[in-house]
């Protein structure tokens, strides 16, 4: 079953980029519109400063009587919006201008120009109130100009070159968005060209991928490489395995159907009883390889199940009252040599046991006429714990120890299969440890090194 993700890796990376741009567009979004805000309030503070003192000029030089044609442009549309006005001349004489100017508190002691808002027939106002000395007519004294602009015009302003910077913004992002969109594509285009070129491949083409890909891409072809050679390995081990069980298997096989199909003709019941036994010799010759070689593929691709904490003195000990019967029945002397100290371990005891029990009938079947005593012993070495199954028989010859733990190796001619230091090792390679055969003076040592559990 393939697990499909329901974003694209295109989708993906066109949010990682355009989120964090939307997010750094809005905080720029925001403080352009307060920097337009207060770019709008200056010009136009400066505006009603321009007006106000063209009005306080021109009522000067016309006595009060008229306003010149420039004066009335300024304030007609004085930076995009209107500019009302209102004069008083010396004792407070209203001298032109809108007859009701907008109320608000001032500081009456001041003579700076003052701003404030202020409520104008029902609109927000922006007010600049001026004092000035000057002489009207025959009387001189304090003029007092007051102009005055809607706070929606300059609202309006603001909001039009924020709108602007919007729009610069919105579409660059549009530009952004659609170049991210195909040139991902485009960037992309190599993995669509190496899937293409799996897709091609048959079954049994697990050779390396030799195409050039990009940088980025490389670490994921690696893997895949590495990934085909392991099944590759894995195929070739599985028809070797398969192909050498089928050899194996055989001659037992046909060992079981010659005596079967003789068995019938068979009349005299000495003989008859002695082809029986070759009977069931060779249906528990065939049976145990059967069960061997399940027990070796069940150890090489799964790990144990029942694994607990177990002490391995107790387990090896368990197996070795076992096996004793059958050992002390060819008069061959049996010692179990356990530490004094616990040996826990994290492990599968009947696995475990099992391997004990192959070392010892490996001992038995292949120790030779001249074999007297098997030892079963455990040690502990630091965080390791040692099982040893040593004998005095004839042993394996150096030149042929290396091959001693492959499967079917047989390096004497008897009736074994050739999996029993198969599976100690594959036993003790479930368990994080090793199997191996130890240098003695006569006989044969196997060693299996287990982690001692914390």
């Amino acid at each position: 079953m393939t697990v499909q993700n329901s974003t694209s890796l295109r989708v993906r990376l066109l949010v990682l980029i355009l989120v964090p741009l939307v997010a750094v567009s809005v905080v720029l979004g925001i403080w352009r519109y307060q920097a337009a805000e207060a770019t709008a309030e200056e010009l136009f503070d400066r505006g009603l400063m321009a007006a106000a003192l063209a009005i306080s000029r021109d009522v000067t030089i016309s006595e009060g009587d008229a306003l010149s044609p420039s004066t009335r442009q300024l304030i007609s549309d004085a930076g995009g919006g209107e500019v009302f006005y209102h004069v008083t001349g010396p004792g407070g004489i209203y001298v032109t201008g809108y007859a009701y100017p907008p109320i608000g508190a001032i500081d009456q002691t001041s003579s700076d120009p003052q701003y404030m808002i202020a409520d104008y027939r029902g609109e927000a106002v922006r007010i600049l109130r001026m004092r000035e000395q000057n002489v009207i007519g025959n009387l001189s004294g304090e003029t007092i100009v007051t102009v005055w602009q809607r706070v929606s015009d300059r609202n309006a302003f603001a909001n039009s070159l924020a709108i602007r910077t919007v729009a610069v913004m919105s579409a660059l992002l549009l530009t952004l968005t659609i170049v991210v969109w195909f040139g991902v594509q485009l960037g992309l285009r190599p993995l669509a060209d190496l899937q293409d070129a799996i897709e091609r491949r048959s079954p049994d083409d697990l050779s390396r991928i030799q195409r050039r890909v990009p940088t980025e891409v490389t670490g994921i072809v690696a893997t895949l490489n590495k990934l085909f050679g392991q099944v590759d390995d894995s195929i070739q081990a599985h028809q070797t395995f398969i192909s050498d069980a089928a050899h194996q298997l055989r001659n037992p096989a046909s060992a079981l159907l010659s005596i079967a199909e003789t068995l019938p003709q068979v009349t005299d019941p000495v003989e008859r009883k002695k082809q029986e036994a070759a009977l069931l010799s060779a249906a528990r010759k065939s049976a145990t390889l059967a069960e061997q070689l399940l027990s070796l593929e069940r150890l090489r691709y799964s790990a144990p199940k029942n694994t607990q904490r177990v002490d391995l003195n107790e387990v090896v000990q368990g197996m070795c009252t076992d096996l004793a019967p059958k050992v002390l029945s060819r008069d061959i002397a049996f010692q179990f040599d356990p530490t004094t100290a616990a040996l826990p371990a994290d492990a599968d005891a009947v696995l475990i046991g099992e391997a004990v029990r192959n070392l010892v009938n490996n001992a038995l079947a292949h120790g030779g006429p001249d074999l007297s005593s098997i030892t079963v012993s455990t040690a502990r070495v630091g965080p390791t714990a040692l099982i040893r199954v040593i004998d005095d028989g004839i042993g394996i010859p150096p030149e042929d120890a290396k091959h001693a733990f492959r499967r079917f190796a047989q390096l004497s001619s008897n009736d074994g299969s050739g999996l029993g230091l198969s599976i100690v090792q594959a036993v003790a390679q479930s368990h994080f440890g090793t199997a191996s055969l130890e240098s003695v003076s006569k006989g044969t040592s196997v060693c299996i090194t287990l982690p001692v559990a914390k």
